[in-house]
């Protein structure tokens, strides 16, 4: 009988049960300004349970990009993280679609992610 904390592959190999959740969201690049830190806006839409009519809400993250890659306008994925520094708990894991400052000389410069 197999333990409780193992999983069983279909090839028989053993996989490690999944450690823990980390969120991962979709938003805009507003700002690339910070040294490895891109500001990154994740908007919501929802129905306000009083007036049924739609809302939009944002909120706001620091997110940490090592290379300095992703510019301002770019869409991008964020997933939670440890802290890094006081405001950034969040690493940017891939480019989702870039902004048109990434087209240089009628050429899209290469996806990062």
């Amino acid at each position: 009988m197999a333990d409780a904390t193992e999983l069983k592959t279909p090839a028989g190999l053993k996989a490690k049960p999944k450690e823990g959740f980390r969120r991962k969201l979709v938003g805009l690049v507003m700002s690339n300004k910070m040294d490895k830190t891109v500001v990154v806006e994740v908007t919501r839409s929802y129905v306000a349970p009083k007036y049924k009519k739609y809302v939009r809400s944002r909120a706001r993250y620091k997110a940490h990009d090592p290379k300095n890659e992703y510019l301002a306008g770019d869409r991008v994925e964020i997933q939670e993280c440890s802290p890094i520094s006081r405001e950034k708990s969040w690493v940017v894991t891939r480019l989702v679609s870039g902004s048109s400052a990434r087209q240089v000389g009628g050429q899209e410069l290469p996806a990062v992610g």
